[in-house]
């Protein structure tokens, strides 16, 4: 497939622009409204797109005068008609106003887009990271455990 025309390629590119810009609009922009997330983050999971909106509006907040850097590996993705399907490792990378690194974290990510007219909507999200079985916690490190 075109990497171009690849749905799922064009929504993670829109997704880091978004967060790199603290664009909440955009960054909505790319979902259903009727979207369902199971979030790495603080809930089971997130339905609709006003409950997105909270969690996404909490998260760019929080982030104060930090820059945001998303970038995605080992990106692959299928197309069915109207259905893509999509699965990444995204490094989320913050740094300071002044451009020093601050912390950074990994984590996988799956995508289901559905089209809706001209555009791709996300319908489902799914984040999670790896369980260490020695201390229960999640590994936010790709390459931390094997």
């Amino acid at each position: 497939m075109n990497q171009t025309a690849d749905p799922f390629r064009r929504a993670l590119a829109a997704y880091a622009a978004a967060a790199r810009a603290k664009d909440i609009e955009a960054f909505l922009a790319l979902y259903d409204e009727e979207v369902v997330l199971f979030d790495l983050w603080g809930s089971w999971s997130l339905r609709g797109i006003e409950t997105w909106r909270t969690a996404v509006t909490d998260w760019f907040g929080s982030l104060g005068d930090q820059l945001l850097v998303v970038t995605a590996d080992d990106v692959e993705s299928r197309v069915d008609g109207d259905l893509a399907v999509g699965h990444a490792i995204l490094t989320y990378a913050a740094f300071s106003a002044d451009g020093r690194a601050l912390r950074s974290l990994d984590n996988r990510i799956t995508m289901v887009l559905k089209r809706c007219g001209d555009a791709w909507r996300i319908v489902h999200e799914h984040t999670s990271a790896p369980v260490d079985h020695a201390t229960s916690k999640a590994v936010l490190k790709r390459g931390s455990i094997s």
